[in-house]
């Protein structure tokens, strides 16, 4: 799988760095893709993001789709560019305990300042594992 950095002189690590604080750092997630209107972001199963079903937690998945929607609806490492779910619906589909999962999130429609995102989060083997939408708003600063 390619990155793809999300401007000239911003690279994946660069979003990584952003994310690295506060509760993303907890959920341990990282990009693997960012351009405009598609944000991919990768997360390796580990036991502290399973449930006592001994699955993933469905709150690990709503955080991925949460920040992988968003982010797809900005394309900008900007502070001020920060986004806030203001409804945001998952519907889980199938259950993983361990190896790679990506959130994929993809800009449908919206303006400048309220948009909407549809998530998708699939294992390793491409099987989808859980699917949502969200309405976002750029934060007023």
């Amino acid at each position: 799988m390619s990155a793809v950095p999300p401007s000239k002189g911003f690279s994946l690590a660069d979003a990584n760095t952003r994310f690295d604080m506060g509760f993303p750092s907890l959920v341990g997630f990282h990009f693997l893709e960012w351009e405009e209107g598609r944000a991919v972001l990768g997360l390796q199963i580990e036991t502290r993001h399973l449930n006592l079903g001994g699955v993933i937690h469905g709150g690990v998945l709503a955080t991925l789709m949460d920040v992988a929607g968003a982010c797809a609806g900005t394309w900008s490492p900007d502070p001020a560019h920060i986004r806030k779910a203001v409804t945001l619906s998952m519907t889980t589909t199938l259950q993983a305990s361990e190896g790679l999962i990506r959130a994929v999130g993809t800009r449908r429609a919206g303006g400048t300042r309220i948009y909407n995102s549809t998530m998708e989060v699939f294992d390793e083997k491409d099987t989808l594992l859980a699917l949502g939408e969200a309405t976002f708003r750029l934060r007023s600063e």
